[in-house]
């Protein structure tokens, strides 16, 4: 059972001029039905050929954490909750638990491998189709 990278997330102070400014770089577009607006708190752009994103979120510290970017992963074969269980069991470390953030069902959780790199689990595919309006 394994996970799969959804997007690369990157902390910064402006996310919709940072994105803006990757996108002539990397060949990037804004996700379709999504499109990124100034003043936007999170903002995700793009590879039309291959599907890679990259999200980036505003945080409000003036000093950027020192880890900016990270994986956040949608579990292949389990449910988030299945996934979050067995990392914990193969000796991940929880960071902090955002389930519910955004009512029942919503959220992540976000993680540290054994040198302190963090990542987030978000929900798996199947439970996005789930949850989405018919």
């Amino acid at each position: 059972m394994t996970s799969t990278i959804s997007h690369t997330t990157i902390d910064c102070h402006n996310a919709y001029e940072l994105s803006q400014w990757w996108k002539p770089v990397l060949g990037y577009v804004d996700v379709e039905g999504d499109p990124n607006e100034p003043g936007d708190g999170e903002c995700m752009i793009r590879d039309p050929e291959t599907g890679h994103q990259l999200l980036f979120i505003e945080v409000p510290d003036q000093e950027l954490p020192a880890k900016r970017i990270h994986f956040d992963l949608r579990p292949r074969e389990r449910g988030r909750d299945e996934e979050v269980e067995w990392l914990l069991t193969y000796g991940a470390t929880q960071v902090a638990d955002h389930r519910g953030k955004y009512g029942p069902g919503s959220g992540w959780v976000i993680f540290a491998d054994p040198e302190g790199n963090q990542f987030c689990i978000l929900r798996s595919e199947g439970e996005l189709a789930a949850t989405a309006a018919p």
